[in-house]
């Protein structure tokens, strides 16, 4: 792919501040960095197996000088930078990357680093996000040794993106937000041009949950539908019936989406079977949506099976919230990107749009407040958009400078609280 040359500063941030040289101790890495992250890509690993990757970070974070914590699945990481001086419960300042990979091929065949793994691929860019805190994390632990950073930060390689409902669960779970006061992430965007970020108040992405819905009857002949329970039917009428139902008994501004995937039942065309069922998901863009849709899921759902004679149970799969941007923390992701890359241009997409896709980082926003970015992986002027869970999926590399350069910004800029 042709990789254009990055776009030069504007603005920068005054000469006395600690980050006024960041740019170039930014660049000295991004060799490694790029290296690194197509390592990576060459080797991508499922959720909760992601040993071989847990391994390079942590030997690489050691050999930074930080002492790194695999979490107690034996996957991800935990990485505190605490300067000396730090006063006993200064809130940490977070930044979390995700580190799994996706199943299905690598569909890039003109790159050196297309995947060695069959049906294995990294293909929604967990492998730049992990790059982008590692080398946040590098730049700060030698701002922490010369006393340029002034505030305790806590890196957060986490495992198990893709797995509903997220890895970032298993982070909580072993104390990964405990002292954490405010935490940052970014997600490659394809859409979004190299050198810019896009970002949203509010919901950036969706909530997403799962269900199964298990239908039975004691079966029959098709000649005698009347004398039996028509499952067929009935999970027909559940497929078709249940959408509408669900979003005329929510408020249209949540955004509900029920979606089926899979619908399955009988095995001979005058045999009325014994069992069906119908799989798919919820999706919802607030979260009083997300939290009044399983009951009233089950609500409706006994209603149309009493109406076939069916007996059913659901099994409802809790996924994860939708991602809610902090005010403040979109305002300083703004306000720096601004300052280190220059008002001259479009550096930050306000506004962009919400996904219905669901990302697990939410479950950190429920603990501290934070921002998702979408960080500009597309190439200026390729007209391609390669997009996420697609085998082509691939990104210009640049943006993984442009993130370090964004976190470490923000934490040695920022003061403790």
């Amino acid at each position: 792919m042709n990789r254009p040359d990055p776009a030069q500063p504007g603005a920068t941030l005054a000469a006395a501040r600690p980050a006024a040289d960041l740019r170039g101790r930014v660049r000295g890495l991004e060799p490694e960095l790029v290296a690194f992250r197509r390592d990576l890509h060459r080797h991508p690993e499922l959720g909760r197996q992601e040993f071989r990757t847990t391994n390079l970070l942590r030997d690489r974070l050691t050999a930074a000088g930080l002492e790194p914590r695999v979490l107690p699945g034996g996957t991800g990481l935990l990485v505190d930078i605490v300067p000396a001086g730090t006063a006993p419960g200064t809130e940490f300042l977070a930044f979390r990357a995700d580190i799994d990979a996706l199943p299905i091929d690598d569909a890039k065949t003109d790159v050196p680093y297309r995947s060695t793994v069959p049906g294995r691929a990294h293909a929604c860019g967990h492998d730049v996000h992990t790059a982008v805190v590692l080398g946040t994390g590098l730049v700060l632990a030698e701002a922490a040794r010369t006393g340029e950073l002034r505030r305790p930060v806590r890196l957060v390689f986490q495992p198990a993106e893709e797995v509903m409902p997220g890895g970032a669960l298993d982070v909580v779970k072993a104390g990964g937000m405990d002292g954490v006061g405010r935490i940052f992430a970014v997600h490659c965007d394809p859409k979004v041009e190299v050198g810019r970020i896009a970002l949203r108040t509010g919901a950036i992405t969706s909530a997403c949950d799962r269900l199964v819905l298990h239908l039975d009857g004691p079966g029959g002949h098709t000649a005698r539908p009347h004398l039996t329970t028509d499952l067929v039917t009935a999970i027909a009428r559940m497929a078709a019936d249940l959408p509408g139902a669900l979003a005329r008994r929510m408020d249209p501004r949540w955004g509900v989406s029920l979606v089926w995937g899979r619908i399955a039942s009988g095995s001979a065309p005058n045999v009325i079977p014994q069992h069906a069922e119908l799989e798919g998901t919820v999706r919802c863009l607030e979260l009083d949506g997300w939290r009044e849709a399983p009951d009233l899921l089950h609500e409706l759902i006994a209603k149309l099976a009493e109406t076939y004679r069916a007996k059913w149970t659901l099994d409802y799969h809790r996924g994860v919230p939708p991602v809610v941007n902090e005010a403040v923390s979109v305002a300083r992701l703004d306000a720096m990107m601004t300052a280190r890359f220059g008002q001259g241009g479009a550096q930050v997409v306000e506004g962009t749009e919400q996904s219905l896709g669901g990302e697990d980082f939410s479950w950190y926003l429920e603990h501290a407040p934070g921002a998702l970015a979408r960080l500009g992986v597309r190439a200026p002027g390729d007209p391609t958009v390669r997009d996420l869970h697609q085998g082509r999926f691939d990104v210009d590399e640049r943006a993984i400078g442009i993130g370090v350069e964004l976190f470490a910004a923000l934490a040695l800029e920022d003061e403790p609280n």
